[in-house]
């Protein structure tokens, strides 16, 4: 009698494991360069963030804050001073806030 043999044979294995690899090799480096702009998209978001409470600070104050420390904890969290762990920038003359 003929016996029946349902697996897969190493050349099948090989061949799946090469274009697993291959998909691999075409991704990640893909993934790195997303990430980037991710954490740069983040920090212009958080510029817009904290922009809008220095224009609340001066809407109830009639003034800009001397600082960012200023704005800490009634508008802003300590957290929200920094991006990818840089300082963002503040312009206590203009009010303008930069990353």
């Amino acid at each position: 009698m003929w016996k029946k043999n349902e697996a897969f044979t190493l050349i099948e294995m090989l061949i799946v494991l090469m274009i697993i690899a291959v998909l691999i090799i075409l991704i990640v480096p893909n993934l790195g360069k997303r990430s980037q702009e991710v954490n740069s998209k983040g920090c212009e978001a958080l510029v817009a963030v904290v922009q809008a409470q220095v224009d609340a600070y001066y809407a109830e104050h009639n003034r800009f804050p001397t600082s960012l420390n200023a704005l800490v904890p009634e508008y802003l969290n300590e957290e929200q001073k920094t991006c990818n762990d840089k300082e963002l920038g503040y312009d206590s003359k203009t009010g303008k806030v930069r990353g």
